[in-house]
């Protein structure tokens, strides 16, 4: 049983409670246009290129050489972060069959491939080396993604090796996966990190590419069925910041109520912008100014006036 995972942070403090093993896997079925994780969008192992790491074409130049259909080229000199002219190479991500030979060939690790096949047991001696972090703090693992349900016969195998260990779970989902995937993994889940982008269905299909019905109903299911939600809300100027919109989620989340371990609200922010750079990537990118903390107060009252446990990211 192997998993697509491109990335295990361990020592995690945000991803649940306590001191957390979070394990990303690749692939998800939403484009949120401010996704802080765009190489986690894709299925399949990619190249990126860090642009600081490399040395150059007249330095290096091994991609050029490397690269079996000629994707790779001489660019035009810009200037590094040093303030020297530089040659880096250019990568037409057009013809690139993501082969891995040029960053095999790159010594300073400028390109990278992002997503590697994993087994469970190899994630598992991860979690095994934690273990003394999560009995003195708590806390346990996480299954993130991407949507770590698109990959659902890893993430249940996972999960059952961690409760036959007595570790605390919890999956990070966007909800937007069929009900018998979220229903077959709730024996072994502890916690639903669960996402709650906007509550307009028709504003969310078309700023995220999917409706949230499907959302909000698995959300209910969970709740009905005795489930524990950790509520995420990201605040998007533009989209979800409103004070009626917000009235949109209280209205949804008293129905849960008693299933809410807490509400974090996530005020955006542009860390994910540099990532799409790495992926070579010309899709336009969602950059607006963060919301002011005074917002980000008034909307964290306004849910705890409705009786709901509120935490701000």
């Amino acid at each position: 049983m192997t998993g697509k995972i491109y990335d295990i942070q361990g020592f995690s403090v945000q991803d649940g409670p306590g001191v957390r093993t979070t394990v990303f896997l690749k692939g998800c079925p939403l484009r949120c246009p401010w996704c802080h994780s765009p190489e986690s969008q894709r299925f399949d192992t990619e190249l990126n290129w860090m642009s600081i790491r490399c040395t150059g074409i007249e330095a290096c130049g091994k991609c050029l050489d490397a690269c079996p259909r000629g994707c790779i080229t001489r660019g035009a000199p810009s200037r590094n972060a040093a303030g020297e002219d530089i040659e880096y190479p250019d990568v037409d991500k057009s013809s690139c069959n993501e082969c891995g030979a040029c960053a095999r060939a790159c010594k300073a690790t400028a390109l990278y491939m992002c997503g590697s096949d994993m087994t469970v047991e190899e994630v598992m001696k991860k979690v095994k080396r934690d273990l003394p972090f999560y009995e003195d703090s708590g806390g346990g693992v996480t299954v993130s993604g991407g949507e770590c349900l698109s990959q659902p016969g890893f993430t249940l195998e996972l999960l059952k090796q961690c409760k036959e260990m007595g570790v605390h779970t919890a999956v990070d989902t966007t909800g937007f996966v069929k009900w018998e995937i979220i229903d077959s993994a709730m024996p072994y889940t502890d916690m639903f990190l669960y996402d709650l982008k906007c509550m307009d269905s028709a504003l969310h299909k078309q700023v995220i590419g999917v409706p949230n019905d499907l959302i909000l109903e698995n959300a209910e299911k969970i709740a009905n069925a005795g489930g524990k939600l950790w509520v995420r809300i990201p605040v998007m100027p533009m989209l979800n910041d409103s004070e009626e919109h917000f009235e949109k989620y209280i209205s949804f989340l008293s129905g849960v109520k008693e299933s809410v371990v807490i509400v974090q609200l996530l005020p955006y922010h542009k860390m994910g912008v540099s990532k799409y750079a790495r992926l070579l990537s010309k899709q336009q990118v969602f950059v607006t100014e963060p919301p002011p903390d005074d917002l980000m107060e008034a909307r964290k009252d306004q849910l705890e006036a409705a009786g709901l446990p509120v935490r701000i990211h």
